[in-house]
């Protein structure tokens, strides 16, 4: 059975209902927003009969109203213009290395279980979205491993940049063009620490390229991301820069920009334009607890790209500067301790034997405030800015020393292959023995010279009060802390002496520099009142 309109007029009691004006009104309004629409309407006035909305002064008033509004300008010349210097990257890996890398890598993730970095950044350009070389091969090494990628030319003549991640251990390197050209390519140079490489395409010339960008962007300046995502080449998504600066734990240089347009796997190399057609940075990695995109990724900038590719096309290598110096950031409560208005510049840890700030004096608790004249925010940018210049240049380095201001020169030395040095702070001696009690701080303390292993300096940690604000800091048994407040230590009454002094000058925290694992590094542990 099918239900129809009743027809009310057919009953006695109907009467036809009169119009109101808000009725007739609230129906014009109705109208007038499908009229935007195109679609022909009509209304009804109950003096003349049908009116044509369309047709009347009202409508056509409005509707010169709506061309003066400017409308939205899309992007469609600027990606006619620069899409065709996008290529797609692929690559095979050779069946050994794919074995070696399973191998040493059996769960096919280069981190930790449930680390932050397992959890929140994945990789993306290759299978599972993580970078060939820090993944394993196909479960029990078999066959090669294909990867796939984006990249784009940076000069007619067919030089190409793309990730170090897409191409690293790479035996075999194809690349397509924009209109469906596939060439082979040779990886000239690549670089892990920025995860930049250089390829040069074979068998060709005179292919459309792109300019990398010389300014800065700004956050909220609109951007492109062009690539390969899920191995459809071709793909351009829009949006804006939502950051810049970002450290997401990937080294000691990390400076990357993040944007907000969606990108993908296999975006890993392809270039984030900006409007006026030039690359402002190379995607490298996203923000992924699912693995696909949530809006957050990071590129490497253009002035980062332009510095690396330089060296890699000179020498097929990236060589920097150096210093020789373990540093870490200044904290707010290192800041007071060492009588600084503002939480800003690089603590040195330890300077490394022989290297060239030790041999230019430069001393554990020296904070690096400038390089060159220019202001050093923290220890990250210090670590930028040094390994951006390069080795045997001299350089100025203004350095707080024992709350004094001094101008120290030397000369750059080359940044040694070996990863940075880290302060350790998991490696557990154990085996100390019993000390003394310093209930204020939550340590118990014993001379270094009279544990085992510990070393003849400084007094060694035997136990920590687990709710103390030291276990807050990640002192543990082991420990050894050399200093406290900028004076050695040799036994518990130095350190019960340096804190008294603290406490006298109004310190709200003392600083120590404490030893662990083999190498050092400054802790602000605050005071308790009384």
């Amino acid at each position: 059975m099918t239900d129809r309109p009743t027809d009310l007029s057919s009953f006695p009691s109907y009467q036809a209902p009169r119009r109101s004006l808000f009725s007739a009104r609230k129906f014009a309004l109705m109208a007038s927003v499908v009229a935007g629409l195109g679609v022909a309407v009509y209304g009804f006035s109950p003096s003349h009969g049908p009116v044509d909305f369309l047709t009347s002064t009202a409508h056509a008033q409005v509707n010169n109203e709506v061309r003066k509004v400017a409308q939205p300008v899309g992007f469609a010349d600027i990606v006619e213009r620069v899409k065709p210097s996008v290529i797609s990257v692929k690559v095979n890996i050779n069946e050994k290395v794919a074995k070696d890398d399973s191998a040493n890598n059996n769960d096919d993730s280069p981190f930790q279980p449930g680390s932050p970095m397992e959890r929140f950044f994945r990789r993306f350009g290759g299978p599972d979205g993580l970078p060939p070389g820090m993944r394993g091969g196909p479960r029990g090494g078999r066959g090669a491993v294909t990867g796939q990628g984006s990249g784009f030319f940076i000069s007619a003549d067919g030089y190409a940049v793309t990730n170090n991640h897409v191409v690293d251990s790479a035996d075999k390197v194809e690349v397509t063009t924009d209109d469906g050209k596939i060439y082979t390519a040779k990886v000239i140079g690549t670089d892990a620490r920025t995860d930049v490489a250089l390829i040069k395409v074979e068998g060709g010339s005179n292919f459309p390229f792109a300019k990398l960008s010389d300014g800065k962007p700004r956050i909220g300046d609109w951007v492109l991301a062009v690539g390969n995502p899920f191995g459809l080449g071709g793909t351009v998504t829009a949006g804006i820069v939502s950051a810049s600066g970002r450290d997401i734990g990937n080294g000691p240089y990390d400076d990357f920009i993040q944007i907000d347009a969606p990108v993908n796997k296999g975006n890993s190399g392809g270039p984030a334009f900006n409007t006026e057609g030039e690359v402002m940075g190379v995607n490298t990695a996203i923000y992924s607890p699912s693995g696909g995109s949530v809006g957050i990724a990071f590129s490497i900038p253009a002035s980062t790209v332009k510095n690396v590719i330089a060296q890699l096309k000179d020498k097929g290598s990236v060589s920097r500067g150096w210093i020789g110096v373990q540093i870490q950031p200044v904290t707010a409560d290192i800041a007071d301790s060492l009588g600084l208005k503002k939480a800003e510049g690089a603590l040195v840890a330890e300077p490394q034997a022989n290297g060239p700030a030790a041999k230019a004096g430069i001393e554990s608790g020296d904070v690096i405030t400038a390089v060159n004249g220019e202001t050093v925010k923290d220890a990250r940018e210090l670590a930028r800015t040094i390994g951006g210049l390069a080795p045997g240049n001299a350089v100025k380095l203004n350095v707080l020393h024992k709350g004094q201001d001094k101008v120290i020169n030397l000369t750059l030395g080359q940044l040694p292959n070996s990863i940075e040095a880290k302060a350790d702070t998991d490696n557990d001696k154990g085996g100390a023995a019993r000390g003394t009690d310093v209930p204020k701080l939550g340590l118990t303390l014993a001379p270094a010279n009279s544990v085992a292993g510990a070393g003849k300096d400084g007094v060694v940690v035997t136990e920590v009060d687990p709710k103390s604000a030291a276990a807050e800091r990640g002192f543990k048994e082991g420990d050894v802390i050399l200093e406290v407040a900028g004076k050695s230590v040799a036994n518990v009454a130095d350190v019960r002496e340096a804190i008294n002094a603290a406490r006298t000058d109004n310190k709200n925290s003392v600083l120590m520099r404490v030893k662990s694992g083999g190498t050092s590094r400054f802790v602000a542990v605050p005071l308790a009142k009384g």
